[in-house]
């Protein structure tokens, strides 16, 4: 299935896993998807709430499975995170991944007077969200990278962030502060990097409401993609001005 993007269409934003990969497995077509748009001239960027890969090793993932692109057109979660951190010099209490903490080793993180919140898979247990309940209890902000539900790798579907965060807020009372999609601030920086209008860019990803709604939400155009983890019951939640595709591979212009 293809679909008919409006003629004014200068730069397309891509999610990464579920739209350009799965796993450690390109999804066919993805890389040739991209050659072809950088080859019609538009400005590409890649965004993710991926927070279990520091960028390094998005980037080093990428350019093995074949894609081409610059470090300077990634945009992450966790490197709006630290932005926002060093920004308002906080102390985070970091529940991150492993891979992620070398990205935080410069940041202060004795005596917390914040809680950092991302998929720190086996780390998020009883122990370690007591701890950031009490702090945030005590009035400390509550930072989450990403706010999704789930995700998809090669193993299926695994919880994300989202799900504790969420558990935290309920809790609390307290609304986390969120870095990435959907937050309508973290599209409106990616926009501001390519140097035109919201409704000049196209953000594709598997996630209808991190993707696509958050997308449409900040006045950009938005599509759907069937993989990833994509699950039919999305169509019914997708905005009447969004588009879908069977896959990146049917990426048309």
């Amino acid at each position: 299935m293809t679909a008919r993007f409006s003629p004014a269409l200068k730069a397309i934003l891509f999610d990464l896993s579920g739209v350009l990969y799965i796993g450690t497995q390109a999804i066919p077509g993805a890389v040739d998807a991209i050659r072809r748009a950088r080859e019609q001239g538009y400005t590409l960027r890649f965004v993710t709430n991926t927070a279990s890969q520091s960028s390094d090793m998005i980037l080093q993932q990428l350019h093995t499975l074949g894609f081409d692109f610059s470090p300077s057109e990634l945009f992450t979660a966790p490197r709006a995170a630290k932005a926002y951190i060093q920004q308002h010099q906080l102390r985070p209490y970091c529940l991150i991944h492993p891979n992620l903490k070398t990205e935080f080793t410069d940041i202060d993180q004795t005596d917390p007077n914040c809680v950092l919140l991302g998929d720190a898979q086996d780390g998020l247990n009883y122990h370690t969200l007591n701890q950031a309940f009490n702090l945030v209890e005590a009035g400390f902000s509550l930072i989450g990278i990403g706010k999704n539900k789930y995700y998809k790798d090669a193993e299926g579907f695994k919880l994300d962030a989202g799900v504790f965060i969420h558990a935290l807020e309920w809790a609390s009372g307290v609304e986390a502060i969120i870095m990435g999609k959907p937050d309508r601030a973290f599209f409106e920086q990616v926009v501001a990097s390519t140097g035109f209008q919201p409704e000049e860019c196209l953000m594709i990803g598997d996630d209808v409401i991190g993707d696509v709604q958050g997308a449409i939400d900040a006045g950009l155009q938005a599509s759907l993609v069937r993989t990833g983890k994509y699950k039919p019951s999305d169509e019914a939640l997708l905005p009447e001005n969004a588009h879908i595709l069977d896959s990146i591979a049917d990426l048309q212009f």
